[in-house]
Formats: C-alpha cells, structure tokens, sequence
C-alpha cells in the first residue's frame, strides 16, 4: 500500500491536472525508433504501459521524440521538453526513479539448429565462435559483453555491430540480432530485451539463455533493474507512476511477456544500482543507457 506521503503527492498531482486551464498529457521522453521499447508508431512495450498508464489517469500521451544516445536525459527530461521515461536503469543518479518494474540480463543468441546452448561466460567454445556484440564507436570495452569477452582474451573472433547503427532503417541495434539468423556470426551476446523480442520474430529459430556469469569485471553486472525515471524534483509525479506500478503489475507483467523480454530473478547481488553511463540501457546497458 502507498505511504500518507505518497498517497498525498499523487493527490496534489491530480488535483493540479483537474485545476489546470488546459488539458494535460501524459508527456514521455522516447526514442521514436527504438524497438522493442518504442517507436513512433507506438508499437513499443513502453508506448503500451504509456497508454495504459494515461488511460488510468485519464490523459492522452505526448511524446517528445528524441535518439536515446548521449545527451538524452539532458536535451529531453532535463529540458522540461517531457516528465517521464518509462524505461531507465533504476537508481540512475540524473534521474528520480520508481521501484523496479523488471529485471532482464544480456542474453546469448545462437542459430537453434546449432545446438550450442550457451549459458557462462567461461566457456571455452567462445575462443573459437564467431561473436557478434554491440559497440560504442570503435570501443568494444564499453558494454559489458565486450568487457568480460576483453578479460577472458577472447578478440580476434568478436565482430562489433554498432549500438548505434544506420538511424534510417527500424531499430538499428536490431541487426546484431539478424546478424545470428543470416549466419554471418555463430551467437551474439546481447541485451535480453531487444533479443527476445527480435529472436521471436525471426524467420531462422533461434535459442535465447541468460548469461549466468555473475558479472563481466570489476563487479559490473550482466543484469539491470529497469524503473520509471522523472526529475529528481518530480515527486508527484514520481509518486503517481509508483501508484500505477504498484496497481497495475499484472498487467506490465503480461504486456513485458508478450513481447518475449527476458526477466531476470538473480536479484542483482552485488551489482550497482546504476553504471554511469546507464542512459542507454534501451538499446544495450552501456553509454547513454545499457
């Protein structure tokens, strides 16, 4: 049950949106080309839970559309061009977040004709297969994948596939997951979301396994707890999706398994609430969120 504090904050926040002199809105910070999270077609999982979240609190949604690359806090949520992001690493410490709303890991993806069923970093297969991970620029280092593969001495066979990719076709990360299916790499270790999702629809069955090492290096995890973030000053409005969260559970639950997403229950021991560069954990856990 919410605290009086909080049951308080989410009155005060209704209360201004039934006083204010025009309508009110829902207003989302989004990647308009970002599936499986979101798109401007709103076929996202995260334009489901807005919908559902504005319909509870009787507004429409208003997007403000911008690449979740770097900066992407500061040019939307800070700007006060919009109030929420419904995906952001919990505890990101530019952001005021919700309890976790779900926990997902890096996954490998491998061909299911392949049979390899991969599940540890240490396995020595990985010395001689063909791995496709995602970049930051020329920095294989700047993902956890990259990391423990770096620690392990395993290089010379990782192909990196930019986080980035062409913006001009949908969901540029999503060709790492392609990449598998076409048989250009033998697996990639990518972020569960986005491979679940992809793996599903891929014409070429494909096997997707939780990496189960604990961490990549230096206690960087291979999972993250994903909240909702607002302005640190936002308590209102932070308490208002608290509210939904707490109320509407089943139904996030049933919309995150609908889209094949990957739900960790490791717990993240160990693990910290945030890496610094957690903005980007969208498309993969690592520069502008993971």
């Amino acid at each position: 049950m919410m605290g009086f504090a909080a049951r308080l904050a989410l009155g005060v926040w209704l209360a201004a949106a039934v006083a204010a002199p025009h309508p009110r809105a829902l207003r989302v910070c989004a990647d308009p080309n970002n599936m499986p999270f979101s798109n401007r077609a709103g076929q996202g999982f995260e334009n489901r839970i807005a919908r559902l979240i504005a319909r509870d609190l009787h507004e429409p949604v208003a997007y403000t559309w911008w690449a979740q690359r770097r900066g992407f806090i500061r040019n939307t949520l800070s700007a006060e061009r919009c109030d929420v992001v419904i995906g952001i690493v919990a505890g990101d410490d530019q952001v005021r977040t919700t309890t976790p709303y779900y926990r997902s890991t890096y996954v490998f993806v491998t061909r299911h004709a392949s049979r390899l069923r991969l599940a540890s970093m240490n396995d020595p297969r990985l010395h001689t297969l063909r791995i496709g991970i995602h970049v930051i620029g020329d920095d294989y280092n700047s993902l956890p994948p990259g990391v423990a593969l770096a620690g392990r001495g395993i290089v010379r066979n990782v192909v990196g596939y930019s986080i980035y990719g062409n913006y001009a076709k949908p969901s540029p990360p999503s060709t790492l997951i392609t990449a598998v299916a076409h048989g250009d790499i033998d697996v990639a270790i990518a972020w569960g979301p986005l491979a679940g999702y992809y793996a599903a629809r891929s014409a070429v069955p494909l096997d997707v396994s939780p990496v189960t090492t604990a961490t990549a290096a230096n206690g960087i995890p291979f999972s993250f707890a994903i909240a909702m973030g607002v302005r640190p000053s936002d308590t209102a409005m932070q308490a208002a999706l608290q509210h939904e969260l707490d109320a509407r559970g089943e139904v996030i639950r049933a919309i995150l398994h609908e889209y094949h997403i990957p739900i960790a229950h490791d717990g993240g021991a160990g693990a910290p609430a945030a890496p610094a560069n957690a903005v980007a954990l969208h498309s993969a856990p690592g520069e502008a969120r993971p």
